[in-house]
């Protein structure tokens, strides 16, 4: 006799998955493969996903860690965490030609660091140590002219130089909550600190955290489709569990653990900013074979932006 499927309601959060800044990373990359042919490298993963590194790795593209690995005369490419100014000068040096997939949002922390340090000011940056768009954005500017702050502990205690007015710049995709609170700490610490004169978390970064806060209280847990080492997909899983949900950042749907689910008749589901959408399809049709499943798009902004490709690469 079949086991009767117990109900299970997703409800499923719009704005979710890509961003403008992945679309046009992933879309350089496919459009460099056309234009130059395979093998085209790409120096550290375009974005952090790895169903997404391996769907160009079978067109073509081949991911390096540092440029030493790039042999001459093919095209690079860098990824959308940004990278430091050494980076282009050293593949200018050798003649490789290069494509920029940094994100724009993450370009303009970069002019923003640069701005700030020709005014004389250090920088206090909110961010995580080792993140690739931190190491990036560090690489903007001239050794020392910019301290790391990573959490409410280090903005209570950083000591920054005595002499240098301040400014703070952040990460784009830190949580939301965490870096107010951050920013509001060195304010009371630094009245005179001049920040950004709009936010740097980036549009995506704080739609996809204000949906799983819309979802949260009507369901009882969540699952974030994402990589681990993915900035903003660790942020809204941590978000989930924050709001009194429990919460598991899954890569694809057979990391879903089905005993988790025992009780759970409402499940929020959201993927990362580099997490394509057909692995939310894939999620919810595994949940399909093990439940009878009603979906709801819980939608709480729409978001139009698009932003211009390379020169040289609209054409291709």
């Amino acid at each position: 006799m079949a086991v009767e499927k117990k109900p299970l309601h997703l409800m499923i959060a719009a704005p979710r998955g890509f961003c403008a800044g992945v679309d046009r990373a992933i879309r350089i990359v496919e459009l460099a493969i056309e234009k130059y042919g395979a093998p085209v490298y790409v120096r550290h993963e375009i974005v952090h996903n790895k169903f997404v590194v391996d769907g160009l790795k079978a067109r073509g593209a081949i991911f390096v860690e540092t440029l030493d690995d790039v042999p001459d005369g093919v095209p690079v490419v860098f990824s959308a965490h940004g990278v430091p100014k050494a980076v282009p000068a050293k593949a200018e040096a050798r003649g490789l030609s290069y494509l920029d997939a940094t994100c724009p949002l993450v370009s303009k922390v970069h002019s923003q660091a640069e701005r700030m340090v020709e005014q004389g000011r250090h920088i206090l940056f909110i961010g995580h140590a080792g993140h690739p768009e931190v190491i990036g954005t560090f690489g903007q500017v001239p050794e020392g002219a910019m301290t790391l702050v990573e959490d409410e502990q280090d903005a209570l205690h950083v000591r920054p130089p005595s002499d240098a007015p301040l400014g703070f710049l952040t990460q784009t995709t830190l949580s939301v909550d965490d870096t107010a609170q951050i920013i509001e700490s060195l304010k009371q610490r630094f009245p005179d600190i001049q920040g950004p004169r709009g936010e740097d978390i980036c549009y995506a970064t704080s739609n996809r955290q204000a949906a799983v806060k819309a979802i949260a209280p009507h369901c009882q847990a969540f699952l974030v489709i994402g990589a681990p080492n993915s900035s903003n997909s660790l942020r809204l899983a941590e978000l989930a569990e924050r709001e009194g949900v429990k919460s598991q950042l899954i890569r694809r749907a057979e990391d879903i653990d089905l005993q988790w689910l025992d009780g759970v008749q409402a499940l929020g589901i959201t993927a990362g900013a580099s997490a394509p959408e057909i692995l939310v399809r894939e999620v919810v049709e595994r949940l399909s074979d093990h439940f009878t499943v009603t979906e709801q798009e819980v939608t709480t902004a729409r978001e139009t932006i698009a932003f211009k490709l390379p020169r040289g690469l609209e054409t291709a």
